[in-house]
């Protein structure tokens, strides 16, 4: 059965983030305001610079009395620094690793299944949600020191989607614990989790002087991807907002491999005259994400699809804006790629949003970097590229679609 994407919900405020700079400074700022509870998420969390500022956040929330439940991937964050989890375990922080690899790590298609989403929720009142990682703009743990800041976004939202949010997020903490308890044959411990799982939520008044606030707002919902009951929501919410573009479509995307229904709906809009510009990673990252996405870029230039490729610094943004300056636009910020880990593996979560004001604030900045920072790609240029650079391309999207057949998924 077909699910229908989230509705756009009233009454929300949203504040566009660029960068960690501006989303570690608001979220240490309302971790230091909570009373309740902390609950956070994140694909990578790394304890240098920005990061360990993070990390004390919720320290100090966990020793006056909140409670703090933080969850990481396995794969993004396979271990907490030994001198970290003697912190947080002595300070009263909850932290669990999702779906730790084990000996034959991802050799083992089922745990190609990550979880990619970076949310964090406060007091069940203010919500975080977006493509940035608890790490320093100018650190990368592969490459080091890094001499301009990581490009991607986040918003924070207080609205009705932040109780959405808190519900999912209290959901995957409890499933994980039960689990890892039902595995250490401790039933009794699984079923005090599953009772209490829903016992620190924002208060009635609370919510209730929220949407007071937020009244007049911002419409916007919480879109999610999972392997239960959404696992088509993102790219289906995509794939509606392109099918209704009338005057422009502008992409940034990190990893940057759209399935056939993706590629045909922008091909579709180019050509009944709509505008339509992707940002790219231009810069070399790792053997994969680099040169498996380049057999499709052909294929969008001849449509007239404007590619630029940014290479000050790494891309990571998974954002998009259609028909800006329209009364009824739409925004997306999140953490989801347009890419088969994100569309049919990975759990995701974006932000989507009908705001002119955040709207045309996302357009502009995407515009600049895209006029300042970006190398837009000529399509004779791109087709006449060396053969030896053609060939590892389509060695590695031959390899992408053999590693897609191993989990009986189409693309």
């Amino acid at each position: 059965m077909r699910r229908a994407a989230a509705a756009l919900a009233s009454g929300h405020q949203l504040q566009l983030l660029q960068g960690g700079v501006e989303l570690f400074s608001a979220m240490i700022d309302e971790i230091g305001r909570a009373q309740h509870e902390v609950m956070l998420e994140t694909y990578i969390f790394d304890f240098v610079g920005a990061g360990a500022e993070v990390a004390i956040a919720l320290l100090d929330a966990a020793r006056r009395g909140v409670t703090v439940r933080l969850m990481v991937d396995g794969v993004g964050t396979p271990r907490v620094p030994a001198d970290w989890q003697q912190r947080f375990d002595a300070a009263g922080v909850q932290w669990h690793i999702f779906s730790p690899l084990g000996r034959l790590g991802l050799l083992l298609p089922s745990r190609w299944r990550r979880l990619h989403r970076k949310l964090c929720v406060v007091d069940g009142l203010t919500a975080f949600c977006g493509g940035i990682n608890v790490l320093d703009d100018y650190h990368d743990p592969q490459h080091g020191r890094m001499q301009a800041p990581r490009f991607d976004f986040a918003v924070r939202v207080r609205g009705p989607l932040v109780r959405s949010a808190h519900e999912v997020m209290r959901q995957l903490w409890w499933r994980a614990q039960a689990l890892r308890q039902m595995r250490e044959r401790d039933l009794a411990a699984a079923w005090e989790s599953a009772r209490r799982s829903g016992k620190v939520r924002p208060k009635a008044g609370q919510l209730a002087t929220e949407r007071r606030k937020n009244r007049s707002a911002s419409k916007a919902a919480l879109v999610l991807r999972d392997n239960i009951q959404n696992r088509r929501t993102i790219e289906r919410a995509y794939l509606k907002a392109i099918g209704a573009a009338r005057h422009d479509i502008t992409i940034a995307n990190a990893y940057f491999l759209p399935g056939r229904k993706l590629r045909r709906a922008l091909i579709h809009a180019a050509r009944r005259g709509v505008q339509v510009r992707v940002l790219l990673q231009g810069r070399y990252e790792n053997f994969m994400s680099y040169h498996a996405a380049r057999p499709v870029y052909g294929t969008l230039l001849a449509a007239g699809i404007e590619l630029h490729e940014y290479s000050p610094s790494f891309l990571h943004a998974k954002v998009a804006v259609i028909d800006a300056d329209n009364r009824q636009p739409w925004v997306t910020v999140g953490s989801s790629n347009l890419d088969p880990l994100s569309l049919l593996l990975a759990r995701e979560a974006n932000v989507v949003a009908a705001d002119p004001q955040f709207a045309r604030d996302l357009k502009e900045r995407l515009e600049l970097a895209m006029r300042t920072q970006g190398s837009r790609l000529d399509h004779t240029l791109f087709a006449q590229r060396k053969l030896w650079s053609r060939a590892l391309d389509w060695l590695a999207y031959g390899l992408m679609r053999f590693a897609l057949a191993l989990t009986g998924k189409r693309y």
